[in-house]
């Protein structure tokens, strides 16, 4: 079934009217533990690089 552009339109401004939008507070929480997650995790990618290229060095005896 064809739906004409008009009738898109209208079923796309329902749709947009079901959104309920978090809170100004809700969307800085949020923000917040996603950086909080990045840095989190940078951190711990960069001391696993760390260990990981260590040992790799030490069992192939290059480096000082």
């Amino acid at each position: 079934m064809k739906t004409s552009p008009a009738a898109f339109l209208r079923q796309v401004k329902q749709e947009i009217a079901k959104i309920t939008w978090p809170s100004r507070r809700e969307a800085t929480q949020a923000t917040i533990v996603v950086m909080a997650m990045c840095l989190i995790l940078a951190v711990y990618f960069f001391v696993a690089d760390r260990v990981s290229a260590g040992i790799i060095k030490t069992i192939l005896g290059i480096g000082a």
